[in-house]
């Protein structure tokens, strides 16, 4: 089992009633999670399951009502151990322009490691780095207003990248992208997982992301109500149905079809139906 780089237990988060008169509520309940080191995690639930608010636990920018949140054995229980957990753990947000605070590309991406104090020349290799990595180099010193949605969503991850974090939590950041965006983001995301050895934690409601997980979390109630292998969780339809969820098509289709495992993609769906009908797989 790989180095715990997250640790949960037995979370509970509380939002207090404000004062416009709107009550008070428990988003996260009694969480046990551990992430761990070089795992590409994808934590699912619908609208309001308290996913969200998960992720700022694990970055830190919530501290728990109860229980502890560490980071390579740092509580989170202080502004100090705060600022510390986010050089280690990064976030992306839901809406790219939420996070860009520059007017130039390359002067956006290199914001975090300023703020580090982190020297010039080192900020440069770090930009520049930053910037191939997510195949966005080529645009350094355009207006991030120009860029696409997706080419927005890029530099926002390039700039946790520039701040050297070993793992980074996604919240939704293909919510707001077209299909082309999404693809950009999520092939990115996967690079930075499969290559480069980075934690990645993805909170979505796109089934076909979750599918190239490590690891499937579902999450309802503010409470982790399953976890599996993307195989493990998805041929229990009925199951996600009953909590607000959908299943990959693929999926749908080979638990009507009665395959004893059920398919994850397309391609897979293909090679089962062609198995079953006598033929040979598609290499």
């Amino acid at each position: 089992m790989a180095e715990k780089l997250i640790e949960l237990k037995n979370v509970t988060y509380v939002y207090e009633a404000d004062e416009e008169g709107e009550p008070g509520y428990a988003a996260v309940k009694d969480v046990s999670l551990d992430i761990h080191k070089g795992e590409f995690a994808v934590i699912l639930g619908h609208n309001g399951s308290g996913k969200s608010t998960l992720a700022k636990l694990m970055n830190a920018i919530y501290e728990p009502s109860e229980g502890t949140v560490t980071v390579k054995g740092i509580p989170s229980d202080s502004e100090e151990n705060g600022d510390k957990i986010r050089r280690i753990v990064g976030m992306v947000f839901q809406n790219p322009d939420n996070q860009i605070v520059a007017t130039i590309v390359e002067d956006d991406v290199a914001f975090g490691p300023e703020n580090l104090g982190v020297e010039p020349s080192e900020i440069r290799r770090r930009v520049d780095e930053a910037l191939k990595t997510v195949g966005m180099y080529e645009h350094r010193e355009r207006e991030p207003h120009k860029l696409s949605g997706g080419q927005k969503q890029r530099v926002a991850i390039a700039g946790v990248l520039a701040m050297q974090t070993e793992c980074i939590i996604l919240d939704e950041p293909t919510a707001m992208l077209d299909p082309v965006g999404r693809e950009e983001v999520i092939n990115t995301i996967r690079r930075l997982n499969k290559e480069m050895g980075i934690t990645v934690v993805l909170i979505t409601h796109f089934m076909e992301e979750a599918v190239l997980a490590d690891r499937v979390i579902v999450f309802d109630g503010g409470r982790c109500i399953a976890e599996g292998t993307p195989r493990e969780i998805f041929s229990q339809p009925g199951f996600l149905i009953d909590h607000g969820l959908d299943i990959p098509q693929s999926a749908q289709l080979s638990n009507a079809l009665g395959f004893e495992e059920c398919a994850l993609t397309p391609e897979e769906c293909v090679d089962k139906i062609t198995e079953m009908m006598g033929g040979a797989k598609n290499d």
